[in-house]
């Protein structure tokens, strides 16, 4: 399990992002009204990235927890640990997050074991509470504290749902790829790359996001536009670039290797 935790000021360098919709009013009025928020969409649609700038804006210390299929309700709540000659209790990321009244982003939360979601049913309801078996204890929720999911829907075959019934507890935000002219401009900004080639890259994915009769599990994602736009800035060439960091991520099939190669080596 991967665990970050930032602490956020409000100060100096807020992350650069593009509004598509009214998301950040949503953001805003759920905070306000302790709601917790289940973000939808396919990877590198910007999710991340949204919750990182919202805690800025709202002044919120922000932990992040990259669930897997070993995540489980334990690495989130906490455990006892032997130090020198003594057992001790050490909070995870939920309860700090709980006592402490910061942002806590579950990504991809359908990937982790059951008993995660069983954990913070009673954070997503009128309760705002979260009990702590092993102490025998249960901790209110700071009035800061905001519960904020990610997950795929649905995006290939096999793929872990969430229930309904756990979907109905979060206000939902949909994300999508932005449109060319808002992905170009967030390409743009993010590596400093001139108009003309963010262009280009924007419009390789665009290409390759329709060729759905290839059967990639994933697709190209803002995430890797960026990474291709960063190495082309600094000097690699641009067919080089957008082979490293576009093509080869999303296949290993050498047929479909090289047919993408060759369509992005004719549209940069």
């Amino acid at each position: 399990m991967k665990i970050s935790s930032e602490e956020v000021s409000g100060k100096g360098n807020i992350p650069f992002y593009k509004p598509i919709h009214r998301e950040i009013e949503v953001f805003q009025h759920a905070f306000k009204n302790r709601l917790p928020i289940l973000l939808k969409g396919p990877t590198g649609t910007g999710k991340t990235r949204f919750v990182d700038y919202m805690a800025h804006q709202l002044e919120q210390s922000l932990i992040t927890v990259s669930c897997h299929e070993e995540t489980s309700s334990t690495d989130l709540i906490g455990r006892y640990i032997i130090k020198g000659a003594e057992t001790i209790w050490v909070d995870g990321p939920l309860t700090k997050a709980v006592k402490e009244g910061a942002i806590l982003y579950l990504d991809e939360i359908a990937e982790a074991r059951p008993d995660v979601i069983v954990s913070i049913h009673s954070l997503t309801d009128h309760r705002k509470e979260l009990y702590i078996d092993k102490l025998g204890i249960t901790v209110k929720a700071h009035p800061d504290f905001m519960l904020v999911a990610s997950f795929n829907p649905g995006y290939q075959k096999g793929f872990k749902e969430l229930k309904p019934s756990t979907r109905q507890r979060f206000v939902a935000l949909s994300f999508q790829y932005p449109t060319a002219k808002d992905e170009t401009e967030i390409v743009e900004t993010e590596t400093g790359l001139d108009r003309d080639t963010s262009k280009k890259l924007v419009n390789i994915a665009h290409k390759i996001r329709n060729l759905t009769e290839l059967g990639l599990t994933e697709t190209v994602s803002t995430r890797l536009l960026v990474d291709a736009a960063m190495l082309i800035n600094s000097g690699l060439p641009k067919r080089l670039s957008v082979k490293v960091a576009i093509v080869e991520p999303l296949t290993d099939d050498l047929e479909i290797t090289q047919a993408l190669t060759d369509l992005c080596d004719l549209m940069i």
